[in-house]
């Protein structure tokens, strides 16, 4: 079993002076005593072991505190997207019942209003800082549940993963180690921190090692560029690396502090992690994840960094692809991407049944992803499942499309969908987003994929649109492109 997360946080107080934010305004003894203060507080209000308490607010440090005294206490952390509207919350307040809705001001009455005790974040810390900071914790065992995420929605509605502390401290474990953090680096933290990267790789790395991190409230080229010098580590998603390279301050020497750059979230295209090295001197780190599981695979901290990648398990992880019998394929053979580990979570919350389908015999968890092992031991990820496009019979990934399409001179992002069609039951059709001053002829994009991709790969339409959609953390939303252009070959 893996050290538990309150148990390191208590060890970083005891050094005098640890920095837990870089710039002075927290130390590790500080942090332990806010949230004892905090744990006291949900005592106070009647929050027991296995509470579950919704937090709904801008990012903010106290959003960190708040979750560790959630861990001391034994309550269930539950962050919620602070974009979502009360509509959408509604389904989290019936699904969860918390006991405690932590919110914005302005939303507590609204908040109320679906019948959940409410109160201001502001009002929960003045509550705080008139407990004490001596906090008795319950005992924890390293299955009980420390938070519950729900997943992100981009198709049907969004399910509760139950996350125990064991999930989380044996993944921060094994990334600590594998990303070499020493107890003397320095992370820029501009994630959102409802979401598991930013709430529990981020934080939980830093935590693990005894480091310190540069937090920001928001992700801004200039404040990230203004913090490179002052960091060591940095973490992003697909589209704060690509926001970087579109700004001139970002050179070999605005980066020349950092020893690891880290991606992930969200597919990194390889034309972004040319760019990249090309301009800043070095190779972006690729992972894989996903809410139910934490981090599964990461390329490596020295070796090969392979563009088009996600690298290889985590120690004391075990992936593998199969095939529709759930038999092990071969290597180079694509198929559904399944995961067994201390970090795979333990159900859905109130979804038994739905529980049962995702996992095989032996608790491997079917990921929904399609991916293939190279004979070097990386993993590709081809897809989600569910968007693979079945056209006339071919199976056709749309990362393979995607790639061949952003290695194209004026093509920005791109997405392939598959949509129906009176004739191939499904056609590939690609969105893509071009370059400032690019212009491209549909005509122009087919006959050049025509040089890479099989004819049954090349998209039947090329739509130029401005932007593509996304959620907050980058993963497109194909689900919307499908409804979109559901009608595009209506009538054949």
């Amino acid at each position: 079993m893996s050290a538990d997360v309150v148990t390191k946080l208590k060890d970083h107080a005891a050094v005098p002076g640890k920095l837990w934010f870089a710039d002075g305004s927290m130390t590790y003894a500080q942090l332990l005593a806010e949230t004892g203060r905090l744990a006291n507080a949900l005592a106070a209000l009647g929050l027991q072991k296995g509470d579950r308490l919704l937090l709904q607010v801008e990012k903010c440090e106290a959003v960190l505190s708040l979750y560790f005294a959630c861990l001391r206490s034994g309550v269930v952390f539950l962050p919620v997207n602070p974009a979502y509207t009360v509509a959408e919350t509604a389904h989290f307040m019936t699904d969860a019942e918390p006991a405690l809705a932590v919110v914005e001001p302005a939303r507590v009455a609204e908040i109320a209003g679906l019948g959940a005790r409410a109160m201001a974040l502001g009002d929960l810390l003045a509550m705080a800082a008139g407990q004490s900071a001596d906090f008795a914790d319950p005992p924890h065992g390293p299955h009980d549940m420390a938070a519950i995420l729900y997943t992100s929605g981009t198709t049907g509605r969004s399910k509760g993963v139950m996350l125990s502390r064991e999930n989380l401290a044996s993944n921060a474990e094994a990334l600590v180690g594998l990303w070499r953090f020493t107890g003397a680096d320095v992370l820029l933290h501009a994630l959102p921190v409802f979401h598991t990267h930013g709430l529990f790789v981020a934080t939980n790395c830093v935590l693990f090692s005894g480091d310190s991190m540069v937090f920001q409230r928001a992700f801004s080229p200039a404040t990230v560029l203004a913090a490179l010098p002052k960091v060591s580590v940095m973490m992003g998603v697909p589209t704060f690396y690509t926001r970087l390279l579109a700004d001139p301050g970002l050179s070999r020497a605005a980066c020349g502090h950092i020893r690891l750059f880290i991606s992930g979230s969200a597919p990194l295209s390889p034309a972004t992690h040319v760019e990249w090295r090309e301009r800043t001197g070095h190779a972006i780190l690729e992972r894989y994840g996903m809410t139910e599981t934490n981090m599964i695979t990461s390329n490596p901290y020295e070796g090969d960094r392979r563009a088009g990648t996600v690298g290889m398990p985590l120690p004391g992880v075990k992936v593998r692809v199969t095939g529709p019998d759930g038999a092990a394929l071969p290597i180079g053979e694509a198929g559904a991407i399944e995961v067994q580990g201390p970090n795979v979570f333990h159900g859905y919350w109130k979804l038994p049944e739905k529980t049962a389908e995702e996992f095989r015999a032996g608790r491997w968890f079917i990921t929904g992803d399609l991916g293939a092992f190279d004979s070097l031991g990386y993993l590709s990820i081809l897809g989600r499942a569910k968007d693979m496009v079945i056209t006339g019979g071919f199976n056709v990934y749309p990362a393979e499309v995607e790639a061949a399409l952003d290695d194209l001179a004026g093509v920005a992002a791109s997405a392939v969908i598959g949509v129906p069609h009176p004739d191939f039951g499904e056609a590939v059709v690609a969105c893509v987003v071009l370059a400032r001053g690019a212009v491209l002829e549909e005509a122009g994009v087919r006959a050049a994929l025509r040089e890479r991709l099989a004819a049954f790969k090349i998209p039947k339409r090329v739509l130029v649109l401005d932007e593509i959609p996304r959620n907050a953390m980058g993963k497109v939303q194909k689900a919307e492109l499908r409804r979109l252009y559901a009608g595009l070959f209506a009538g054949g």
